[in-house]
């Protein structure tokens, strides 16, 4: 093991431009997925005639499918057909996808652990279905979802490294790249990305637990 060699300014630098960019696509990933899991979680839990089958229908295929069969086809796949996609929107894309269909799972369970007494109470109180939804049972609902939602994005923090299958210059995909330079690298190299992932995940871990203590 060359440790002195690994961490020389040239590779160093380059292993943080793949973290960066793991990053970059973890934080748009999230903003994302959170919104589409928002809004077909609700789609799934009001039921509506057709539209919540849809819904549930969607939600069902993509828990279902692979992730990385998920990025693997939008990196790859549709560029092959004439649907051009950069390699990072591509993981964007797919990591959106696959973790919206997960936070959409989280978000009607969290809905159906309110309590269906207060949403009588609403309703008979003059308030209609869309606001009850709204003002009554969502906000509720929310503070549940908390944990699990963290939980979720630290799952799709690690699974950026899918991405390596596009060769999307992520922090996995670079630290094979140095590996790969020399083999005396390679259990550096990865000892130093274990150290990246563990330091991002450790800390959103804290999050959630701080999160959930707050909202018993």
């Amino acid at each position: 093991m060359d440790f002195s060699g690994l961490f020389v300014w040239p590779n160093v630098r380059f292993i943080l431009e793949g973290f960066l960019l793991t990053l970059e696509v973890s934080v748009y990933s999230i903003v994302f997925s959170f919104v589409l899991g928002i809004v077909f979680g609700i789609l799934r839990y009001t039921r509506l005639p057709v539209i919540s089958q849809v819904a549930a229908f969607l939600i069902d295929l993509i828990r279902n499918l692979p992730l990385l069969l998920i990025i693997f086809f939008i990196g790859m796949v549709l560029p092959s057909i004439g649907l051009s996609i950069s390699l990072k929107w591509a993981a964007i894309t797919g990591l959106s996808i696959f973790e919206g269909a997960m936070i959409a799972e989280i978000v009607r369970s969290g809905l159906n652990s309110v309590h269906k007494g207060q949403i009588e109470a609403a309703r008979s109180s003059g308030l209609s279905y869309s606001r009850t939804l709204w003002h009554i049972i969502l906000p509720q609902a929310l503070r549940r979802m908390v944990p699990p939602i963290v939980s979720q994005f630290i799952s799709l923090l690690k699974d950026t490294s899918l991405a390596v299958i596009i060769s999307l210059p992520e922090l996995t995909h670079n630290i094979q790249i140095v590996g790969g330079q020399n083999q005396s690298f390679v259990i550096p190299a990865l000892l130093f990305a274990a150290f990246l992932y563990f330091a991002v995940n450790y800390s959103m871990s804290l999050l959630a637990r701080r999160l959930e203590v707050r909202t018993h």
